[in-house]
């Protein structure tokens, strides 16, 4: 079945349909890992985006029930050069295009994603649909539709969830959560509690936690800061704390430190870093659009990570001030392990 990419600029792109037959508007996302697509497709912070997959092929190794990051997926689509259609005969897998029926998510395959990748490089932020045609009216209406806004509230819980063990307790907000992410703190015996990305301060303090994580997540620091600056006013300080991701721009953001938008968004799990006191790099997954300007922080930190394609602060670590911030994800899923310290790092903080 033939359907039809189109971008809001007026280009179209002809591929084979596979999935749901629906029409979907997202924003136009590159993801750039070379492996991973069910947990890509699953992470809460490419909400609304149409993934488009640099690997040239995708699929063969079917959907497992362990690399869920949500269990539902919200994406609006995906695009590749190639689907594969036929995975190992096991019952534990399932082929990548039932999910994407079972899921309701849209795909295009024997699509140029090179050419795609060209034209996010020219123009960061593209709206994009699947649609059936690619007349007149198909733009007409991909011109009119607004991408929503606060994308981190639609994918937070709605309540509250223990994810419970017998160490030490920690207070998740979440934004966009992964599953990755607990199940790391799970090894590690933490008592987690999952709290709604606009949770009140005193539903933190009646938790008596020892720690906070604020999770990474889809959306901009704007949309997110109103409901985390009364937690940061008072918790900085009096209990360690890791931002994650948007959660790292928001705290960056609250420190004062200046946030820079990338020449191009990083999403994939194949960026170096390199800590400054060791001089050791790490190859990172990270889903993020903005990095912090060095010369803006004005707070000695303990570590610091940076970016080796643009030389911004990417992570930070002040033993003092118990606060963690990284933007890339420690888990990695997909991705390298090489930051998985960081996890240790903050449950020494705890002590």
């Amino acid at each position: 079945m033939k359907r039809y990419l189109i971008l809001e600029n007026g280009s179209s792109y002809a591929g084979e349909g596979l999935g749901a037959a629906i029409i979907s508007t997202g924003e136009l996302a590159i993801q750039t890992g070379n492996f991973g697509y069910q947990e890509a497709l699953t992470d809460p912070t490419n909400a609304g985006k149409i993934l488009v997959f640099t690997t040239p092929m995708i699929g063969s190794n079917g959907i497992n029930a362990i690399d869920y990051e949500s269990i539902n997926p919200t994406v609006k689509g995906i695009i590749a050069n190639d689907i594969a259609r036929n995975i190992s005969d096991s019952k534990n897998f399932q082929d990548l295009a039932s999910f994407l029926q079972e899921k309701n998510i849209p795909a295009i395959y024997n699509i140029d994603t090179r050419a795609l990748v060209h034209c996010l490089s020219e123009q960061k932020t593209i709206k994009a649909s699947i649609m059936d045609t690619d007349d007149e009216h198909a733009f007409d209406q991909i011109k009119a539709l607004v991408l929503p806004k606060n994308k981190s509230a639609t994918v937070s819980t709605k309540n509250a969830y223990a994810v419970p063990n017998v160490g030490k307790t920690i207070a998740i907000v979440d934004l966009g959560l992964k599953h990755s992410m607990l199940r790391e703190l799970s090894l590690r015996k933490i008592n987690a509690t999952v709290l709604p990305s606009n949770v009140s301060v005193p539903d933190i303090e009646n938790l008596r936690p020892e720690g906070i994580i604020i999770s990474g997540g889809p959306g901009k620091v704007s949309e997110v800061k109103e409901d985390l600056k009364p937690i940061f006013d008072t918790f900085y300080q009096q209990y360690p704390i890791w931002g994650i991701g948007l959660g790292f721009l928001a705290l960056s953001d609250y420190l004062n430190f200046e946030l820079v938008e990338l020449p191009q968004v990083f999403n994939g799990t194949n960026y170096p870093i390199i800590e400054q006191n060791s001089n050791q790099i790490w190859q990172v997954t990270m889903n993020i659009d903005q990095l912090v300007l060095p010369s803006s922080v004005q707070l000695e930190m303990s570590e610091e990570f940076y970016d080796l394609h643009t030389e911004l602060l990417a992570g930070f670590s002040n033993q003092k001030h118990k606060v963690i911030a990284t933007a890339f994800n420690a888990e990695g899923a997909p991705g390298s392990l090489d930051a998985i310290s960081i996890f240790d790092d903050f449950i020494k903080m705890m002590v």
